[in-house]
């Protein structure tokens, strides 16, 4: 028997529901043998109001993790998350050249959930410099959209969301996704998606009340595992849909400070279909 493999390039978060977690539980979901770099280790201090702690892992051990896997094993995609430092992002991005990873879905994390600053002022830079430019796929949310595309403000009108996907475009990722989600008022959660071409909304159900915390790794995770399932660009980016669309909707709440997404979901609604 064989199976299709990934690698996610990511933060480890302690309590389960993001980061290489989350990549790891939904691609196994979909079927995919997942494998790991770690970059970061999170903690979150349930003294201080759930206050996250970063603490980065040196970039030797990091490389060594990814030379382990790209050059021990080889894989079928490539996913990254959380990459702490301008020094993470390149050595990422150089890796995906060096090994000419074509399926490479990166999730341009800049800060946790529930925190207001970014991790570093410089990561912005960094990613627009090393890490769009081998994207095939790149889903940042409206505030990272706005860093990526060097806005002023984060976009809020459907007009914004357009112009910062095309200028994010322009760095050199082939697919752009804005996550908007349930924001902004509208009363079907979307994304857009932008290829250089044309726009697209991807809609689905607005899920409320929701819990949403490893939302965006479990979407990107979804779809690098589409990918390296064989399925085409757009049929990833619709199970990737399906997939986080089923998560939120199974999600629940682990304490008084955050509530997961339920990776089970996608699975539960095939059941209910076969």
């Amino acid at each position: 028997m064989t199976m299709k493999k990934a690698l996610t390039i990511a933060g480890s978060d302690t309590s389960g529901g993001a980061g290489i977690q989350a990549d790891l539980k939904t691609m196994e979901e979909l079927g995919v043998y997942g494998m790991t770099a770690l970059t970061v280790i999170v903690a979150q201090d349930p003294h201080n109001a759930w206050h996250h702690e970063v603490f980065p892992i040196d970039t030797t051990l990091i490389e060594k993790q990814i030379d382990t896997v790209l050059a021990g094993i080889g894989v079928d995609a490539v996913k990254t998350g959380m990459l702490p430092t301008p020094e993470i992002i390149e050595l990422a991005a150089r890796k995906i050249k060096e090994y000419g990873i074509q399926n490479a879905v990166v999730d341009p994390v800049m800060a946790c959930k529930g925190a207001d600053e970014i991790l570093n002022p410089d990561v912005a830079v960094a990613m627009r410099k090393h890490l769009v430019p081998v994207a095939k796929i790149i889903t940042p949310n409206l505030f990272e959209a706005r860093m990526l595309a060097g806005l002023d403000k984060t976009p809020s009108t459907m007009e914004e969301i357009k112009e910062a996907a095309r200028l994010i475009h322009e760095l050199g990722a082939e697919i752009v996704i804005v996550k908007v989600g349930g924001k902004l008022g509208f009363d079907t959660a979307f994304d857009v998606l932008y290829d250089g071409n044309e726009y697209r909304l991807l809609e689905s159900e607005k899920i409320e009340p929701a819990f949403t915390h490893g939302g965006g790794c479990t979407f990107s995770s979804a779809i690098a595992a589409s990918l390296a399932n064989g399925h085409s660009v757009d049929e990833a980016i619709q199970i990737g849909k399906e997939f986080i669309t089923e998560a939120v909707r199974h999600s629940f709440r682990l304490n008084q400070y955050v509530g997961p997404t339920n990776h089970t979901g996608y699975r539960k609604k095939l059941a209910t279909q076969s």
